[in-house]
């Protein structure tokens, strides 16, 4: 018997609204607005993927615009009448044919993944060897800016049960603003929670050496990519000046970035991020060289909707150990979805749903309401 084809793709901009706006050095989000991928094939299974970017272009290279456009052109003309059940062949396709695009890419993956998953009765999970954890550890952003608003969001949130681990972005700000910010919200927390900062490339390698200087002193626990994302020397230099951890973000897509880094030391974490790495089973060959190596793994975010944190979660759930917990909060970030069944968080962690594929539905009904018209 002949394997199913992919029959249609189609490439949704959706705009979904935020419980508030969200702070990074180089822009603030106040929405969150991904393409919503869905791959129809010739067995009525349909696959579900989400390709998400952060702020539009002022982040990366690829924006919800131009993924919706190039999955319609190029992607989708690759891919329709090519057997999906294979999807290593159609990935290894996309990669001959498709320069860049890795968050595009990641989101195709995720619906080929999803879709053989329900085809199989079985997760993406176990597609990728199988699970170790049903439930990952997830921090939150604190991003009021609001030096008592923040502390007292941590402490509802410490003592709900919900989260453990506290982030804050810093780098729109003075250095010295953002220090005094981050340092009263460690002392007033103390031992009962991790407080970690997310610089977004702001500083230059001489105001990265004083300002970290004074973070480690405050007792913050993690430095995550504090200067710009080609400095891969400069980020091996601070990871050997200071105690306090220094995680690569921005510097880190592929495995190629993996191995540089690697073999420099450029970090003592890495964060793992499917979009940037262009899909799940690459995310993994990074998580592996970071393994190899002895360096620590942390779970990023694009801030993806529901879709694209449980895929995440599903890859991140077959590693051996995530040191650093995972920041996959984005669907706590949205005052609605577009699944019917949302995400359950508790106990400073997320559930990751054991369904087919994702473990996840569209609701058709909010998909149309909030389609970008």
């Amino acid at each position: 018997m002949n394997n199913p084809i992919i029959e249609k793709i189609e490439a949704i901009l959706v705009d979904l609204p935020t419980i508030r706006p969200h702070h990074l050095s180089m822009t603030v989000m106040k929405k969150q607005s991904m393409v919503i991928i869905r791959l129809f094939c010739s067995d009525g299974i349909e696959g579900i993927g989400e390709a998400t970017t952060i702020g539009g272009l002022s982040y990366g290279e690829e924006s919800p615009e131009s993924m919706k456009l190039n999955i319609d052109t190029y992607f989708a003309p690759l891919l329709v009448g090519q057997d999906a059940t294979n999807i290593h062949k159609a990935m290894f396709w996309i990669e001959k044919n498709i320069k860049g695009n890795r968050i595009a890419k990641s989101g195709i993956e995720t619906a080929l993944l999803d879709a053989h998953g329900k085809r199989l009765g079985v997760s993406i999970g176990t597609l990728l060897g199988g699970a170790i954890t049903e439930t990952l550890p997830v921090l939150w952003t604190l991003a009021s800016g609001n030096t008592q608003q923040d502390i007292e969001e941590a402490e509802h949130l410490l003592t709900i049960g919900r989260h453990n681990t506290f982030k804050l972005k810093i780098g729109w700000q003075a250095p010295e603003i953002s220090i005094a910010h981050v340092a009263a919200i460690k002392k007033a927390l103390g031992d009962r929670a991790k407080v970690t900062v997310d610089v977004n490339q702001a500083w230059d390698e001489s105001t990265a050496k004083i300002s970290i200087a004074k973070l480690q002193e405050a007792g913050i626990d993690l430095i995550e990519q504090p200067i710009v994302k080609e400095n891969f020397e400069g980020l091996a230099r601070l990871t050997k000046m200071f105690t306090v951890p220094i995680m690569a973000d921005e510097a880190l897509n592929d495995s190629a970035d993996a191995y540089k880094l690697a073999k420099i030391r450029g970090g003592d974490v890495f964060a793992l991020k499917i979009g940037k790495s262009g899909g799940l089973h690459n995310v993994l060959k990074v998580a592996a060289i970071a393994e190899a190596a002895d360096i620590s793994l942390y779970g990023g975010t694009l801030l993806e909707g529901t879709i694209g944190s449980v895929a995440s979660a599903h890859a991140f759930s077959t590693l051996k150990t995530m040191s650093w917990g995972t920041e996959l909060f984005g669907p706590l970030l949205l005052t609605d979805d577009i699944v019917k069944t949302k995400v359950a968080f508790s106990n400073a962690s997320m559930k990751i749903p054991q369904g087919p594929g994702l473990g996840l539905e569209l609701d058709l009904e909010k998909l149309n309401q909030y389609k970008r018209k």
